[in-house]
């Protein structure tokens, strides 16, 4: 069952045409990864999804209701979290600041902590640096206070964009490795990356846009083979 359908989504910034008609789906309990070149239109996908572009037409069907135009609390609500290209976490927080902040729409406080544990469990130099101040950590350590936070709302989608971004290869792996835990935890995972062969490497199906379409689809690890994408997006 797609537990999200897009169909001709097109995002507009003045004259800067981001997305083109763009459709897709997910089926739930899958990884779907979105991969392009800078400006392809990946965040504006997500960030529509989410509800934080205004400019948007199409229809964004989640559990077939057309969540278009809602307010970003209210899909929230529904079960879409984002973790947003460039991590925007609280940097004068503390890491369980952060993360508490993560579950300001729910208001059951035993699942609340359950659920810190779990992302303690996921990530634990989280656990570690729980009393810290969410500025002054690493770069990894914030994209994993950036996914733990997204966490938090409980959602049953939840939209990863660029976690690797920026961070040492070693942590890269570990960064996906996590990603494969939280799909296997029950999680819809909507990935934006970059680096193509980690995401090709786990998703179940991918989608390559150019210039605000999709040029290209399929099951990742058949897009991992394309002649197309390896000359791309994997070094020939």
């Amino acid at each position: 069952m797609n537990i999200l359908e897009i169909n001709d989504l097109r995002v507009n910034y003045g004259a800067i045409k981001a997305v083109q008609g763009l459709s897709m789906s997910i089926k739930e309990g899958s990884i779907v990864t979105l991969i392009g070149a800078n400006g392809a239109g990946k965040s504006s996908t997500v960030r529509s999804i989410a509800g934080l572009n205004k400019s948007v037409t199409g229809e964004i069907l989640y559990k077939s209701e057309n969540i278009l135009g809602k307010q970003p609390e209210e899909i929230l609500k529904k079960g879409i979290a984002l973790s947003p290209e460039g991590r925007r976490i609280m940097p004068h927080l503390t890491v369980l600041e952060n993360l508490e902040l993560g579950a300001y729409i729910r208001n059951d406080k035993e699942g609340i902590k359950r659920d810190i544990e779990w992302i303690f469990d996921l990530f634990p130099r989280l656990r570690e640096r729980s009393k810290q101040l969410g500025g002054t950590m690493s770069g990894g350590e914030q994209q994993m206070l950036a996914v733990g936070r997204a966490l938090m709302s409980n959602p049953e989608l939840v939209m990863l964009d660029e976690p690797s971004l920026g961070l040492a290869p070693i942590l890269v792996q570990e960064i996906f490795s996590i990603i494969r835990k939280i799909n296997e935890m029950g999680k819809t995972v909507l990935l934006i990356e970059q680096n193509a062969f980690a995401a090709l490497s786990i998703a179940n199906y991918a989608y390559i846009l150019e210039v605000g379409k999709i040029i290209l689809e399929g099951e990742g690890k058949t897009m991992l083979k394309d002649p197309r994408v390896k000359a791309a997006y994997l070094g020939g």
